[in-house]
């Protein structure tokens, strides 16, 4: 198998770096792996500056990217709570691995983004970028642009390091380094291909609308009526458990493929609604809108995501002859335990569905991945990359 993953609760950080180290090192026959990924909680903390360095002396790997989590996810478990060490290798020689640090300056023109790896036109395809970003000193979004810009398509992974509560307290992984700032990631290029399944975990409610006014994130009409005029209109043809729904949280869907017949869930980016005024119906959302896009109002709740991960896990399944060797999952700190009854939930989803394979990944606050092939920072998101 060309990939391979551990996860350790011990809770010494040497026990665990060992523990894991071992078993990466016995599943690759003591072969080098080409790359890795390493998550780690902070009840680690203390062993933050010696993790990836002695990972790398005793794996061997060339390259090396991780950061911390709050919670970490290793094979069918989601460790939210105590110390948790999860380890992902991968050898794919047939594969170019190129690492890159990103840092950030905000200047009197905007963020000024360094350290963003070349994408010239000739070379194998690049299958995937994965990023993992500090939340207090990055605009991941910058990023997400440039790969938009330069290589159309190509989808990027990966969250925002979590579990600390302010500056200095999360740290990112780069080879043998920490690293206290901006972002670290990597650019596949070519071996295997390298699938996508990114479960927003909302549901439509009502019909589409195409917006005729607006500015910004503020949208001042949908259908040539305020958008709080329409959701009134909607509110009053929904079951009392939407109804609830809608008074917990209402969220925008953004349809990102206009050009399609219909749109089914997927199809909308979704966006919370962060404000309105009763005054004049209008309402503000969490991204830019356009005049002429359709939208929808969506709902979400733990019924809601548990269905919308498992219907596309099962698309996924059924629309590739091949299945995946590994996988890595990306899922927001408001989900786990905080919205599902059960714990564990999207690592078994993945595994029952996608699996048995080698899975690593922890919870962020602010998870990456593409939707209708653009890529975006989300909320509330499960993004998983399948390698086949």
């Amino acid at each position: 198998m060309p990939f391979t993953a551990s996860c350790s609760r011990a809770t010494n950080i040497s026990d665990a770096i060992r523990s894991v180290t071992e078993e990466i090192r016995a599943a690759f026959g003591n072969a080098e792996p080409d790359f890795s990924f390493l998550f780690v909680s902070h009840a680690h903390t203390d062993g933050f500056g010696q993790v990836a360095s002695r990972i790398c002396e005793a794996t061997g790997t060339k390259v090396l990217i991780g950061c911390t989590g709050e919670t970490v996810i290793g094979g069918s478990e989601e460790i939210e709570s105590g110390p948790a060490l999860s380890l992902w290798s991968a050898i794919l020689p047939q594969a170019q691995v190129e690492p890159f640090s990103v840092r950030f300056e905000r200047t009197a023109d905007g963020i000024v983004t360094s350290g963003l790896p070349a994408v010239p036109g000739d070379g194998p395809e690049i299958r995937a970028v994965f990023m993992l970003a500090e939340p207090f000193s990055s605009a991941p979004h910058t990023v997400l642009d440039h790969f938009d810009a330069e290589s159309p398509g190509v989808p990027v992974l990966g969250g925002v390091a979590s579990g600390g509560r302010s500056a200095g307290e999360n740290r990112l992984f780069h080879n043998s380094h920490e690293v206290e700032h901006g972002a670290v990631g990597l650019v596949v290029r070519g071996g295997p291909r390298i699938r996508t399944v990114v479960s927003q975990g909302c549901r439509p409610i009502g019909k589409n609308y195409v917006v005729t006014r607006a500015e910004d994130n503020v949208i001042h009409a949908l259908g040539g009526a305020p958008p709080m005029q329409r959701l009134r209109e909607l509110f009053d043809s929904l079951s009392d458990r939407d109804s609830e729904l809608v008074r917990l949280g209402l969220h925008l869907g953004l349809v990102m493929n206009e050009y399609k017949e219909t749109f089914e869930r997927g199809d909308f980016l979704i966006s919370n609604v962060v404000g309105a005024d009763p005054g004049t119906g209008s309402i503000a959302i969490g991204t830019p809108v356009r005049v002429g896009q359709t939208v929808r109002f969506h709902v979400r709740d733990a019924e809601t995501a548990d269905e919308d991960l498992q219907s596309l896990l099962e698309a996924d399944r059924s629309a590739n002859a091949s299945s995946p060797q590994a996988a890595l999952l990306f899922s927001c700190n408001g989900r786990g335990t905080r919205l599902f009854a059960n714990a564990h939930h999207d690592a078994t989803a993945v595994q029952k569905i996608a699996g048995p394979l080698p899975l690593a990944g922890f919870f962020a606050q602010g998870e990456m991945g593409p939707i209708g092939g653009r890529n975006y920072l989300h909320g509330f998101t499960a993004s998983i990359a399948l390698f086949e």
